[in-house]
């Protein structure tokens, strides 16, 4: 059965903070990119703003906190009230982009998408990807290159309206954990493959084939995991390699915490300790029209300092 999500990973803003940003977002400039990257000027543009609000440090402090540490990873901060005053146009979207440029830098790696990349419900797409309506599990995102993304962040602009669609988080670490000796060492071999590499930009190179386990510490590897390799014709992996993947995956389910994503609810994780995925969406998604139908935003963001690991 899912385990509880952490209470203490849903940030609630006080009404005064609340009232204090939405002023913000009402007057903040449009952002600048430096190459796939929010600028530093319009980092410490923000960053101003948002410290003129005399409720924000002890938000960021919460949040970083949240986002940290051996029981952090993941956050889900409610801006509903937020995103009812301002919409979800461009000065929600700055003001979204400056928090988030509190936790890391934002930055958009392929080069055909925007910072605030869509990811809607597409009945025609593969039921198990991002914009599919089914079962989409356990990944990290960016699994097959040198320099994946520090965090992802999804942002809510519609939930499913028929209700199911609910996130699901693992924490990867805890999962690697409750292995065997064995199991470990397998995954810690060059032996795993998935995915293409197709106009990214500045996360380094293509990483083909990738140990599951890097080796290197919590703050600066990853586990390099995505269910979806297993299921993935012409894998090519012997039976032991197989296993222990399975094994893993099947540890992350049973370490999963569920939760659905409300408007305006934008959830933070990161990729070095947790990985995420979703429950499928319920049926009928047909006789929902096009506009009324599920839809997320994706940003991805690197640490300050983010260090490049060394590909095996």
């Amino acid at each position: 059965m899912p385990e509880t999500a952490k209470t203490d990973a849903f940030i609630d803003l006080p009404r005064e903070l609340e009232e204090d940003l939405i002023k913000i977002g009402s007057t903040l400039p449009a952002w600048s990119v430096e190459g796939t990257f929010l600028a530093e000027s319009t980092i410490e543009q923000y960053r101003a703003a948002l410290d003129s609000a005399p409720l924000f440090d002890e938000f960021r402090g919460s949040l970083l906190s949240t986002l940290g540490g051996m029981r952090g990873g993941y956050a889900v901060v409610r801006l509903r009230n937020i995103s009812e005053a301002l919409g979800f146009g461009d000065p929600f979207l700055r003001l979204a982009t400056a928090i988030l440029a509190e936790v890391a830098i934002p930055f958009q790696p392929f080069q055909r998408w925007p910072l605030w990349k869509e990811l809607g419900t597409n009945l025609n797409a593969n039921p198990g990807m991002s914009t599919g309506v089914g079962y989409n599990a356990f990944h990290m995102d960016l699994v097959n290159v040198s320099r994946p993304p520090d965090y992802t962040t999804l942002l809510c602009v519609r939930p499913d309206p028929l209700g199911a669609g609910a996130s699901i988080l693992s924490d990867a670490r805890a999962a690697v954990s409750r292995l065997t000796p064995s199991s470990r060492a397998r995954l810690a071999d060059v032996a795993y493959h998935y995915g293409s590499f197709f106009e990214l930009s500045d996360v380094g190179e293509e990483y083909k084939p990738f140990p599951i386990l890097d080796g290197e510490p919590a703050d600066r590897g990853f586990v390099r995991f995505t269910a979806k390799m297993l299921a993935e014709a012409g894998l090519d992996l012997d039976e032991e390699h197989t296993y222990a993947a399975r094994e893993l995956a099947d540890e992350m389910v049973a370490g999963q915490v569920s939760f659905t994503l409300q408007r305006g609810d934008f959830l933070i994780v990161n990729q070095h300790h947790w990985v995420h995925g979703r429950e499928p969406l319920a049926a009928g998604q047909h006789d929902v029209a096009p506009e009324d139908r599920r839809l997320l935003l994706q940003l991805f963001l690197r640490g300050r300092g983010a260090a490049e690991p060394a590909a095996s």
